[in-house]
């Protein structure tokens, strides 16, 4: 069969013998592949570790068929290092930006700066890691138009290359909350004292209990990094501005539940001042004085000069 199908090619037998045995071992190696992602379907009912133990397999067979290829179609380490050393000096111009993919994916596993799951900042795009592959990661993206950080419902592929390049945002290593600010501006006729103290108590009610959890986590990140946290705990600031006294909330939060947190808040903000005659929000007005009209008076006479 070798000879015959050496024959119609026009090929030599070595030649048809190698490509015959690479086409049943990847033919073999796929199937077996198959098998393995059936089976790990099959027993792994959670997700996330289901996710992991595919990219596992799939990363295993990978080895398995180069190795294979290599063993069928390079005798003896020479042979193998000439063809390295010719093949990596033109790849290295013609696959420059698929290389630096290739360097960036194993940057990624070997530092780690984020892994799948977490919700990153890169080149302007923010989202939430869902997949990590040898030439680019996909995340779904949050923001843009949609405001407080909700998912926009699109999938975004990044070279994994501009992680070398870029810096990037993890809001989930190191320290898992982020600071966020509600500002309340009222008139400059409210009683400013009473609605920050009542502003005070709203953001301590809503969000003083996640503080320990903030604690904690600083902890165990300052064995690793140099994080210095003030205080953790809801905190009201006071602000003159044009048109009236601006009081701003200053509270940490999970970056996903931050626009649920915010919502809560702030219908409790209406609530609460609308239960205060001598509170009232401040907007944008225009105001106009008149000056009040004075009869001109009569001119008196200077006093003769000696």
């Amino acid at each position: 069969m070798i000879e015959t199908f050496s024959e119609f090619w026009n090929i030599s037998e070595t030649a048809t013998e190698k490509i015959f045995f690479t086409c049943t071992a990847l033919t073999f190696i796929v199937l077996l592949r198959l098998l393995t992602g059936m089976l790990v379907n099959r027993k792994v009912k959670d997700d996330k570790r289901r996710y992991h133990l595919r990219r596992s397999v799939t990363y295993v067979y990978t080895a398995i068929v180069l190795l294979v290829i290599g063993s069928i179609w390079f005798q003896g380490i020479a042979s193998l290092s000439t063809f390295l050393g010719l093949a990596s000096a033109g790849l290295a111009v013609a696959l420059h930006d698929t290389i630096a993919n290739i360097a960036g994916f194993f940057f990624i596993e070997a530092r780690k700066p984020f892994r799948v799951g977490d919700r990153i900042e890169l080149d302007h795009v923010k989202g939430d890691v869902i997949d990590i592959r040898l030439f680019e990661f996909s995340i779904v993206e949050v923001g843009n138009w949609v405001d407080a950080d909700q998912s926009t419902g699109r999938i975004v592929h990044v070279p994994n290359s501009i992680v070398m390049r870029m810096p990037l945002s993890n809001y989930n290593i190191g320290f898992e909350y982020i600071w966020n600010e509600i500002p309340v501006l009222i008139t400059f006729e409210s009683n400013w004292k009473k609605a920050k103290a009542l502003l005070s108590a709203i953001g301590k009610k809503n969000t003083e209990h996640l503080s320990q959890g903030a604690q904690a986590q600083i902890r165990r990140a300052a064995r690793k990094y140099l994080i210095i946290a003030g205080t953790l705990t809801p905190t009201v600031y006071t602000t003159v501005k044009d048109s009236g006294v601006m009081l701003t909330i200053r509270y940490i939060v999970d970056p996903r539940q931050r626009r649920g947190t915010e919502q809560q808040m702030w219908e409790e903000i209406l609530d609460t001042f609308a239960a205060e005659p001598d509170i009232d929000l401040a907007y944008n007005t225009t105001r106009f004085f008149t000056a009040p009209s004075h009869a001109a008076e009569p001119s008196q006479p200077l006093p003769p000069s000696n």
